[in-house]
């Protein structure tokens, strides 16, 4: 599942491709995947199939494709954190049964958690519903995320997320189901897409495990491998540490 300030050029998009493949067929997909001038943004928070019926009862059915239209949450609220304050929407596709104010208030929340990026003391958000907004997140299904990103030259296969221009498009597959390769509750997996796509968006670049037994930044593209590194969901830890590795290309 892939997103600036990340420095994002619009009509540039960027896209995760499945890492439960060996590294080498990864690679090769992940960087074919744009048709742009930049290269795709590979292995950031998307990939893997969703867990059979045997790994979860009753998993939530996911509809392969709804009406292409997009409702904005009638949801907002106070700006926190420090300094730069972005303000962003949250749009949810029409025809599936997902409520774009929970799916806001959600994302709200990771956004404004004391671990999360507002810790750093100079960035800040503020959940929107109208009016101008620095980035939107759309939450998709499947065959409408194929479409937007492949407008962009990105092919998703109906798998992941993607990021084009100022939107994070969130695969519903993956919002719902989350990865194999997380071992953690499915709102610990979106803590993690939105941490690591919004930690782009404010100049972050990927990092490495920084040691066996540490937690994974969550810049790392942990759903390639952690390396030795615990699963790890928020860019601070609880004493207000910055939890980072070496940078990586």
């Amino acid at each position: 599942m892939a997103v600036g300030l990340i420095m994002v050029t619009a009509g540039v998009g960027y896209a995760t491709w499945n890492h439960g493949r060996n590294a080498d067929s990864a690679a090769a997909i992940d960087h074919g995947l744009a048709a742009t001038t930049a290269p795709a943004r590979d292995g950031d928070t998307g990939g893997g199939a969703p867990p059979s019926a045997t790994d979860k009862a009753d998993p939530p059915k996911v509809p392969v494709s709804g009406t292409g239209r997009f409702s904005t949450a009638d949801a907002s609220g106070k700006a926190t954190g420090h300094g730069t304050i972005r303000r962003y929407k949250v749009e949810v596709e029409g025809g599936i049964d997902l409520s774009a104010a929970d799916a806001a208030h959600e994302i709200a929340a990771i956004l404004a958690n004391p671990r999360g990026w507002t810790a750093d003391g100079h960035d800040g958000f503020q959940l929107v519903s109208s009016g101008r907004a620095d980035f939107v997140v759309k939450i998709a299904t499947p065959d409408t995320v194929a479409d937007i990103c492949g407008a962009a030259g990105l092919l998703t296969r109906g798998e992941v997320n993607c990021d084009v221009g100022s939107t994070v498009v969130v695969n519903l597959k993956r919002w719902l189901l989350g990865s194999p390769e997380f071992k953690g509750p499915i709102e610990g997996y979106r803590a993690l897409i939105i941490n690591h796509e919004v930690g782009h968006r404010i100049g972050h670049g990927h990092e490495g495990c920084p040691g066996p037994g540490k937690p994974a930044p969550v810049m790392m593209q942990q759903i390639k491998g952690l390396n030795g590194c615990r699963a790890n969901e928020w860019p601070y830890d609880a004493k207000g540490t910055y939890v980072g590795g070496p940078g990586v290309e």
